[in-house]
């Protein structure tokens, strides 16, 4: 299984504070979720400890929504969220 970056995805990881490998790693051991359009949610807390548009958080939430594309995931979009 091969795992995917929509064009839209990767503009989405640098606007929103993620790694391409964070992304992956979601995708391959995070919580799975229904999505719109046929779609899945993937979910994973990462330890973050860092300043994110001036604020500190602890957390980082990352969630990716894919499609299969055949034995593949194709991620269309990426949400992260500071906690």
């Amino acid at each position: 299984m091969a795992i995917k970056l929509h064009p839209h995805a990767q503009a989405r990881l640098i606007e929103r504070g993620a790694t391409e490998e964070e992304v992956i790693a979601t995708v391959e051991s995070g919580i799975t979720f229904d999505a719109q359009y046929n779609r899945t949610g993937f979910r994973r807390n990462f330890p973050f400890n860092a300043e994110w548009k001036g604020k500190q958080y602890a957390t980082k939430k990352v969630e990716a929504i894919a499609a299969k594309d055949g034995e593949d995931w194709l991620v269309i979009t990426v949400i992260v969220k500071y906690f």
